[in-house]
């Protein structure tokens, strides 16, 4: 599906979407319990998915209008009927293969196509290490992946460069094993505030992660999860794209974002030293950015890869030049981001860059074309943006935001960007 969109000024109030992340973690943590609700929850094609696995598993999750009553499998799990489709979700992949391991018995784990693309070779490693088996079955780290169960526990090595996801996965599922266990985190763990947030939400559940240093984490044997209630706070992955629109086209406010271990939540000071007009009331959780005279500055995603097409945009539409650096993580995303970011914005006249770990962007005037969307909700979501500035913009694969935010156009919309369907 395509979408046009035109230069816009744009000013209203929209609510950050519930945060995906958090949303995931709360669902695998709740079905690991006896019974939990989950209030505020993302529902979209993602996290439905990690509903699916959890009941593959045994769990019973009923929506309704604002929450999820999860009865869970409280560590004990049945053997998955059929193979576990994860769809286009890396995040439920990496979880349920790690949740997999506590199965007595095999289980099958597949999705889409860019989902069989996708690296998992250190999960799989560290859960093999661990007295369980785990294996691609094309012997190339990347799904479908069998996993036969149980784990046994140990002390386990992990590559934390790839992705965090490979070490949350391991932390949720650990704490089940029959012996203590150690994960040990080798090279530099990119996304470091995603493992915050994981150990944040298990440890409200009442299990015991010891940080033995910020790389090393012991975990004691036969642990139980009550995770009787969680609100899902707001994602700042999502209100990035809105934050962005403010920045560069007019005014907007976005509530629902309150302190919280979401790193991406850095968006705020990286705007602000480029020179927008943003202010963060924390305690009415309300973000308000107005149109600004942006400069190009140095960024180091390491920690916050998801802000990656959001800051290229920033920076296409910045006075000198952006850099973002320590980006290669990126690359293993739904797609590869700095690639796709790159082949787009230089047919709307960027002068960008790629490098093996990060994009320089010489930043100016941005010129309207067709670009392609990729499949990649984060890649659409970042060039309606960029549509929004240059005006004259066609983007395709748009469906894609329902991934993380289903409501994203029709929020757009409702600030007054200009916003239409070619076809019609």
């Amino acid at each position: 599906m395509k979408l046009s969109i035109q230069k816009s000024e744009v000013k209203g109030t929209v609510n950050a979407p519930p945060s995906k992340s958090y949303t995931h973690r709360a669902i695998a943590i709740a079905a690991l319990s006896k019974k939990a609700q989950v209030n505020n929850p993302l529902i979209s094609e993602d996290t439905k998915a990690t509903i699916r696995a959890s009941e593959a598993f045994g769990a019973n999750v009923e929506t309704r209008k604002d929450s999820l009553i999860v009865r869970g499998f409280d560590g004990k799990l049945k053997i998955p009927d059929n193979v576990i489709d994860v769809a286009n979700s890396g995040t439920t992949l990496r979880i349920m293969t790690a949740v997999a391991s506590l199965v007595n018995g095999a289980t099958v784990l597949t999705g889409d196509a860019s989902i069989r693309t996708r690296p998992n070779i250190p999960l799989l490693n560290a859960i093999n290490d661990l007295g369980a088996e785990a294996f691609s079955t094309r012997a190339n780290g990347m799904a479908p992946i069998v996993v036969r169960g149980k784990m046994r526990g140990g002390h386990v090595h992990i590559d934390g460069s790839m992705s965090s996801q490979f070490i949350s996965a391991l932390l949720i599922a650990c704490p089940f094993a029959e012996n203590e266990t150690k994960v040990m985190i080798k090279g530099e763990l990119k996304s470091r505030p995603y493992v915050n947030i994981t150990i944040d939400m298990l440890k409200g559940a009442g299990a015991e992660i010891i940080a033995e240093s910020p790389d090393e984490f012991t975990i004691p044997p036969e642990q139980e999860y009550d995770m009787k209630s969680y609100n899902v706070p707001g994602d700042f992955s999502s209100a990035s794209y809105m934050m962005a629109a403010g920045a560069l086209c007019g005014n907007v406010t976005i509530k629902n974002l309150y302190p919280s271990e979401q790193g991406d939540s850095a968006l705020i000071g990286i705007l602000r030293k480029m020179g927008a007009q943003i202010s963060w009331d924390e305690t009415k959780g309300e973000v308000r950015v107005s149109k600004s005279r942006l400069k190009g500055i140095t960024v180091d995603v390491g920690k916050t890869p998801d802000l990656v097409p959001t800051l290229a945009v920033l920076g296409a539409a910045s006075e000198g030049t952006m850099a973002i650096e320590n980006a290669e993580h990126v690359r293993y995303k739904e797609t590869d981001r700095l690639h796709a970011m790159t082949v787009e914005l230089k047919k709307m006249g960027v002068d960008i860059t790629e490098e093996k770990d990060r994009l320089i962007i010489k930043g100016g005037s941005m010129k309207g074309a067709e670009v392609h969307g990729w499949d990649d909700h984060r890649i659409v979501m970042a060039l309606a943006v960029a549509g929004m500035v240059a005006g004259g913009t066609t983007i395709d694969t748009v469906e894609s935001v329902s991934i993380s935010y289903p409501g994203f156009f029709e929020d757009l919309k409702g600030i007054g960007a200009g916003v239409e369907s070619p076809e019609l």
